[in-house]
């Protein structure tokens, strides 16, 4: 019989009450307000502590606090990916972002859904969607990426989007809900470089 975190991560229907999922969102608490704690000259013991937290991270992190997950463990980072202040990755379910991804502040990150029907609902179960974000993408301030998108490789999602289907690559998305406003050239270099 699996477990409700198998449950929980294969994207079923799980009981979040189970201790053992409690006790894991209560690691997560403790381990981002100690995150949260550390000053801006700290940035080697935030590096650390990210590394305690996260399912997995590459090289070159930054996340200015404040941060906040569910479970941590659900979360993987690639290299060179920054995160700004008060960005909020609610990882019921994996999320992955590849590298040298770029999270304005406040972005937000859900997995977690319930079930549509109130019954079902208001007998406590949820599930969570996976969420992937491909390499080179930014994600503008105070969007919202929605429980089981894919962000295509090189795109760019506006400023307070709201991201409920997938993104295929090389775009620029914005509205909620988003929609493509323009394509990114092959060729086109990053806008407000020193090129």
């Amino acid at each position: 019989m699996p477990t409700e975190t198998e449950r929980m991560l294969a994207g079923e229907l799980y009981d979040p009450t189970d201790p053992a999922l409690v006790a894991d969102r209560d690691r997560a608490s403790d381990r981002t307000r100690r995150i949260n704690g550390t000053s801006a000259a700290e940035t080697d013991r935030r590096e650390a502590l990210l590394r305690e937290l996260f399912g997995g991270a590459g090289e070159g992190v930054t996340v200015e606090p404040p941060l906040r997950c569910d479970y941590g463990y659900n979360v993987t980072v690639g290299d060179d990916f920054f995160a700004n202040y008060g960005c909020v990755l609610l990882d019921t379910n994996r999320v992955a972002f590849g590298d040298r991804c770029l999270l304005g502040p406040g972005v937000h990150v859900y997995t977690p859904t319930h079930p549509i029907d109130p019954g079902e609902r208001g007998a406590g179960r949820e599930r969570g969607l996976p969420v992937t974000v491909g390499d080179d993408v930014w994600i503008g301030g105070r969007a919202v990426i929605n429980p089981g998108v894919t962000i295509g490789d090189g795109s760019v999602v506006a400023s307070g989007a709201v991201v409920t289907d997938d993104v295929p690559d090389r775009v620029v998305v914005g509205g909620n809900p988003v929609r493509v406003l323009r394509e990114i050239p092959d060729d086109e270099s990053a806008e407000g470089s020193a090129d």
